[in-house]
């Protein structure tokens, strides 16, 4: 069962299982998380050689860059996350790239009166749009890499609680971060359209 707080979150087993049952999900959940790499400290008993195949989705890896700028406290902690997304031959958006371009080939075989459209369509996102977009990001990125800044709004938590408490984030001594107020919308412009 996920449990979700403050600094942390992670899976707890159900409440009523038997003591044989707690003991293989926490065997496959050890077995799980190695194979997907991680480090796991555990007791002995929950340790196994066994690697369930896992195929993690490939938006994985972009959320996790998304997860990275959300808990950076330094620009050059974002500037790396960003590094990743729009590095011009191994970037994700290279890879969105590659995957236009070959959707618009194969559109080009297709044989109907719309494919070549499609096709061009495809080609004109992968060589303008992403383009544009892969510029901006890596100026914002060497932006932010010239800065060498910590984030004013954004701490490292040490995460320091008493050590009676079972879970670190439910007693946090972290400042709460400050409050901004959103941006009111841009006025609407009155009069008739043509």
């Amino acid at each position: 069962m996920p449990v979700v707080r403050v600094h942390e979150s992670y899976h707890r087993v159900p409440k009523d299982l038997t003591a044989k049952d707690e003991g293989r999900l926490a065997t496959a959940a050890v077995a799980r998380l190695q194979a997907q790499g991680y480090h796991v400290a555990c007791d002995a008993d929950f340790d196994t050689d066994d690697r369930p195949a896992t195929y993690p989705p490939s938006s994985a890896s972009v959320a996790h860059l998304a997860s990275r700028v959300r808990a950076a406290t330094t620009t050059e902690e974002t500037a790396a996350a960003l590094t990743e997304l729009a590095a011009p031959h191994d970037g994700v958006l290279a890879a969105i790239e590659d995957v236009l371009t070959a959707t618009a080939d194969f559109y080009d075989g297709l044989g109907e009166p719309s494919d070549p459209h499609i096709a061009r369509r495809l080609r004109y996102l992968a060589d303008e749009v992403l383009r544009t977009i892969r510029t901006d990001l890596s100026d914002t990125r060497d932006q932010l890499a010239d800065r060498h800044a910590p984030h004013p709004g954004r701490s490292t938590c040490a995460q320091k609680v008493p050590a009676n408490e079972r879970e670190r984030s439910a007693v946090c001594a972290c400042p709460a971060p400050p409050r901004t107020l959103p941006t009111p919308p841009p006025p609407v412009a009155v009069g008739l359209r043509r």
